[in-house]
Parts: C-alpha cells; sequence; structure tokens
C-alpha cells in the first residue's frame, strides 16, 4: 500500500530505525515483512518467539515523538493480541478500533473480540463496518452484496460507537493496489466522506480520552 516493501531496516543507538514512507517522516513503519530474507518467505514461528518480536517492535524500535502507534492485527484474540496489548499497557493505549463485514460470520468473530477488550482492558473506540455494500464506477449505485447494518447492531448492542461504513469502492482498491494517495486523486469517490467521516470520530474520541 505505500510501495516501502523493498526497503530494509536499520540499527541505530535507539535501536531498529523504521521505514519512512515519506521524505518528511510524517509515516514511520515497521513489519516482520521487511526482515525476511525473501518477501515469500512464511514465518514458522511457535509463541514465545512472536510475542518477543512483538515486545520489541513497541520497545526496541526508534519511533521518535509520535501522534499515534496504531497496530494492525489480523482478527482473532490469540497469544499474539495478549501479547501486544501487554506490551502497550505500560505506555497507556488509547484504545481499539473493531473492523468488520456486515456478514454475520464477521460479526461474530468480532463480538468476541469485543469480549477481549473487555476482559484485557481495552477501550474500545468504536467499530467499523467495510465493504459496506458496493458502488457502481459507473452510475455511482450502492449495492449491498454482503447485506448491511451488522455492525452498526453490533454496536449499539455492545454499547459502543459506531464509527461508520466503508462501501467496497473500486477506486479506493486501485489505490490500496497502487500505492497511491487515495485522499488527494479521489475526493469524490463514494468512500471519501465515510472515511474522512470516521477518521474524524476517531480523533474526536482520542481527544477526548487524552485531555
Amino acid at each position: 500500500m505505500f510501495r516501502v516493501q523493498d526497503n530494509d531496516v536499520h540499527q541505530c543507538d535507539s535501536g531498529w530505525v523504521p521505514v519512512f514512507v515519506d521524505q518528511d517522516k510524517s509515516i514511520s513503519l515497521m513489519s516482520i515483512g521487511f526482515l525476511l530474507e525473501k518477501p515469500d518467505d512464511a514465518v514458522v514461528w511457535r509463541g514465545p518467539k512472536k510475542n518477543a518480536l512483538i515486545k520489541q517492535f513497541v520497545t526496541d524500535v526508534a519511533w521518535g515523538d509520535l501522534d499515534f502507534l496504531i497496530v494492525d492485527t489480523p482478527p482473532g484474540t490469540s497469544d499474539e493480541h495478549i501479547s501486544t496489548v501487554e506490551a502497550l499497557r505500560p505506555y497507556k493505549p488509547l484504545g481499539a478500533i473493531l473492523v468488520t463485514t456486515p456478514q454475520a460470520v464477521s460479526v461474530g468473530d468480532v463480538r468476541r473480540e469485543l469480549t477481549f477488550c473487555k476482559k484485557t482492558g481495552l477501550r474500545v473506540l468504536g467499530i467499523v463496518e467495510n465493504m459496506s455494500g458496493f458502488v457502481c464506477p459507473h452510475c455511482s449505485e450502492c449495492t449491498n452484496v454482503f447485506s448491511k447494518g451488522g455492525g452498526e447492531e453490533l454496536a449499539k448492542h455492545a454499547g459502543v460507537p459506531f464509527l461508520g461504513c466503508v462501501p467496497l469502492d473500486p477506486q479506493l482498491s486501485q489505490s490500496l493496489e497502487e500505492g497511491r494517495d487515495f485522499i488527494q486523486e479521489f475526493p469524490k469517490s463514494a468512500a471519501f466522506p465515510a472515511l474522512a467521516h470516521i477518521a474524524q470520530q476517531i480523533l474526536d474520541g482520542t481527544s477526548q480520552r487524552s485531555s
């Protein structure tokens, strides 16, 4: 998505130097993908080794001054998720954003993640419903391919904020595949106001928490 997959991670006195997306160093990344010899290598590690690397990504990377540290995890409530929460706990994380799709199977997974957050004391900033309808690039009509409303109903039932819906948008998919700036290039796309609304709600929620 950022076209930095061929970059290398270097060492400095403070630890690993993250990979920077732009010359202004406004976004920095760290991924196990940067540490592999070949991009197609599988990471076949047992729990302790994976958990140790998660802690290193938090404590041994020279992040510098950050506005936000965002940890993108796969769905689930595994040992890795527990290790991530524990590694971040000393830094008082602002919370978690849970992403679902409208289908019942996905909503069920996120329901378990809500329970996980409750048991680990991690505040839920809100729920986002992704793939919420398909926007036709020709007529702009939205068709609910995977039904609609599962994320909003779950948020209401759990008593957490519903941040919004993101439709399936070919322009958004194309931007992600090609590593282009979707916000700058497609301000009139159907997904643009949805993403802007979600981002603003997250910023408002975190500012209230940190103030």
